[in-house]
């Protein structure tokens, strides 16, 4: 990994004008360094990523338009502009758009260490199984689908 450079990364810019397709959503990275990862996000209504945890990473989230309907360890949650979402390494969560209109979002993660290269592995991926089947190989665990 490259070393971290001071600077400002401008409003919808991102690192190396690099931008991935994860399911429907936009991921652009902001900032890449060893202790830390964080990319902005678009999810258009009625996206969402499905329960799942990272054992060995801790995950922000800072909704900066929209709302966010959130699974937290088997809670149901709202989180909405402004507010920090926070899940630390080992929780069950995942991120739900079921809203009528765009949600933006910075998320971040520490340690970085290989999402970056999992989102590059997913970028258009239309197949679900395919990214959870992918995820698992950087240590990203999808939960199964409740019981009907």
């Amino acid at each position: 990994m490259t070393t971290m450079e001071a600077g400002i990364t401008k409003a919808g810019d991102s690192l190396g004008g690099v931008s991935w397709n994860i399911l429907g959503q936009t991921y652009k990275p902001v900032q890449r360094s060893e202790s830390s990862f964080a990319f902005d996000t678009l999810f258009p209504p009625g996206t969402f990523v499905p329960p799942h945890f990272h054992p060995d990473q801790d995950e922000f989230i800072r909704v900066i338009e929209g709302d966010f309907s959130i699974w937290l360890d088997g809670a149901e949650m709202s989180a909405t502009t402004g507010d920090l979402i926070v899940m630390p390494m080992g929780s069950k969560h995942g991120i739900f758009n079921k809203s009528d209109k765009p949600v933006r979002a910075l998320f971040w993660v520490a340690p970085a260490l290989k999402l970056y290269d999992l989102f590059t592995q997913i970028d258009k991926k239309t197949d679900p199984g395919e990214v959870v089947r992918i995820a698992l190989d950087y240590n990203i665990h999808f939960l199964p689908p409740p019981a009907a």
